[in-house]
């Protein structure tokens, strides 16, 4: 099976205010090595503050490691520009977030109409989106401000954006930390179905364990290194 991630001995120090107005070096990840193939879940949980997040910007190119090697999609990301990794995530990655990141002014339609428009996709694009939609439960909903949905359906369509480019790479970062119990569980449901239905990647960054639980693979970010976990079978 195709690799889609491949991270060997990477790192990531920052420079940190001090005593006497000195800098120190804050070492986030000290020495990360990981393998992701096409088409599986991995999920990756870690205390407040170890890391995570900084992790998931690092694989999907957001950010730029100290040391260590990247590749995605089989291709270095530390070698190239900002403007030559955005152009590599195009049409190939999505991303869902815990606090939604839809523009407030749109409606539901707009806002999973955006990529297809950005990505310059060809054919009856509205159609496309309001598939999208359908499959997230929300096509009802299509013309509402997002601003007047709930929660829930919120991160639904925001799962419809994500999902709406048939991107091979999705990188979700809590997301269902804004939501209550009930409704992060349907969301969750949701995210693997879509994750499935479509063969995609999924890299998981959850504090939530039976949400990590749920996927093929689980590791555990301590100290800036990361340990596998045992699932049940």
């Amino acid at each position: 099976m195709e690799t889609v991630i491949a991270v060997s001995h990477l790192q990531k120090q920052v420079l940190a205010a001090a005593a006497n107005n000195n800098k120190e070096t804050l070492n986030i990840l000290a020495d990360i090595n990981l393998s992701i193939v096409a088409g599986t879940s991995v999920a990756i949980t870690g205390t407040s503050g170890s890391g995570k997040s900084t992790l998931l910007g690092l694989l999907a190119g957001l950010d730029v490691p100290s040391a260590g090697r990247l590749a995605l999609f089989r291709q270095d990301l530390t070698k190239l520009s900002e403007d030559q990794r955005a152009a590599l995530r195009l049409g190939k990655v999505g991303f869902v977030f815990q606090s939604f990141h839809l523009l407030e002014h749109l409606t539901a339609l707009e806002n999973v109409l955006l990529p297809l428009e950005l990505g310059k996709h060809s054919g009856d694009l509205k159609q496309v989106a309001l598939a999208a939609l359908e499959q997230v439960g929300l096509v009802a909903r299509a013309q509402q401000l997002v601003t007047k949905l709930s929660g829930g359906e919120q991160q639904r369509v925001a799962l419809a954006r994500a999902f709406v480019t048939q991107p091979k790479l999705l990188f979700a970062d809590e997301p269902t930390g804004n939501l209550d119990r009930h409704t992060g569980q349907e969301v969750a449901a949701l995210l693997f179905r879509l994750q499935r239905d479509h063969q995609t990647t999924l890299v998981l960054v959850t504090h939530d364990e039976s949400l990590a639980a749920q996927c093929d693979a689980w590791y555990r970010l301590m100290e800036g290194r990361l340990q596998r976990q045992e699932q049940a079978a």
